[in-house]
């Protein structure tokens, strides 16, 4: 993981002009509170804030991570086309995924090189690459 500066909750949502309500500090502070980045689903962090004694819907959580996503805070990478994991790390980099535990891991992006990418179709561009490394253990 990268270590992000440490930055509390409150701050964190008030650099995307998110509005501090207690479900989304309580996220937030989860999600950022010790610098690190995070990949998380919504599922993992709704049990996450179960642990922490904070009652919040799963519902409330996925709303909030599409808020945090729309807000540019994090962004949303999506495995096998339904499973959506969320990253606090919003620099371009790619992912191992890992099949036995459906984990999600930074992959390291100096070993990537894409050389060319096809041209998008007309009247698109493309607006972002996401690579996703499968891996099986041996």
């Amino acid at each position: 993981m990268h270590a992000q500066s440490q930055i509390n909750a409150t701050e964190w949502l008030a650099t995307a002009g998110l509005r501090p309500t207690r479900q989304r500090v309580c996220l937030a502070d989860l999600l950022v509170g010790d610098g690190q980045d995070r990949h998380v689903t919504a599922e993992s962090l709704f049990e996450a804030c179960a642990d922490s004694g904070e009652k919040v819907s799963l519902a409330t959580v996925y709303n909030t991570l599409k808020a945090f996503c729309d807000a540019g805070l994090m962004r949303e990478i999506t495995v096998d086309g339904s499973k959506s994991y969320f990253d606090t790390n919003m620099s371009d980099h790619p992912h191992f995924y890992w099949e036995d535990t459906a984990a999600l891991s930074d992959a390291p992006s100096e070993q990537l090189k894409i050389m060319q990418l096809p041209d998008a179709p007309e009247g698109a561009e493309i607006a972002k690459v996401d690579v996703v490394i499968r891996l099986r253990r041996t």
